[in-house]
């Protein structure tokens, strides 16, 4: 879809951007993207629940979403600048409440807000649930779920996603050379 088309329907636009095949479902008015981001084919931008006049969708500048990435949001999900997304990512600010008494699809989404800081690098299929926040520079590893807050440049793996080394050190910490049987 045209940038101009995107802009008439309330998208935000920041300046170019550059889009290929992506879907904006509804609430075209709740998602805000920075000058420079690039969101490849099948991209998927999800807004639900009532327009509040305020994104719920930020994305940063320079920041590139890899194909076939979806980002879910009904509060607010906040990608930084200068990231990189890999393919099949899928981001949240939600779930869906667990009342027996309720069918699936009636259930309450409790949400809390989500957010990327700036130059977060995601691997291949990351899953970030509600709540989360990714500190600068972190990097988290392909596969990886992440259930919990991760600081600034540390690198995080695994289901759920766990800290194995801070960027800046120059030696791996001890649970991570045990993984790979040199301790």
């Amino acid at each position: 879809m045209p940038q101009s088309v995107l802009s008439l329907r309330g998208v935000r636009l920041q300046g170019y951007v550059w889009m290929r095949k992506i879907e904006i479902p509804r609430n075209h008015a709740d998602i805000e993207i920075a000058a420079g981001a690039s969101l490849d084919r099948g991209v998927v931008l999800l807004s639900s629940g009532p327009l509040t006049g305020v994104p719920k969708i930020r994305i940063g500048a320079r920041t590139y979403v890899n194909r076939y990435t979806m980002l879910d949001a009904t509060e607010r999900l906040e990608i930084g600048p200068d990231c990189a997304i890999g393919p099949g990512c899928y981001l949240t600010d939600h779930d869906h409440g667990q009342d027996p008494s309720l069918p699936p699809l009636a259930q309450p989404m409790p949400g809390a807000p989500t957010r990327l800081g700036s130059r977060v690098w995601l691997g291949a299929h990351v899953v970030v649930l509600k709540g989360v926040q990714i500190g600068d520079r972190a990097v988290i590893g392909a596969g990886s779920v992440v259930t919990r807050d991760i600081p600034a440049d540390a690198v995080a793996v695994g289901v759920p996603a766990r800290v194995v080394r801070l960027r800046t050190e120059a030696e791996p910490l001890a649970g991570e050379l045990a993984s790979l049987g040199q301790l």
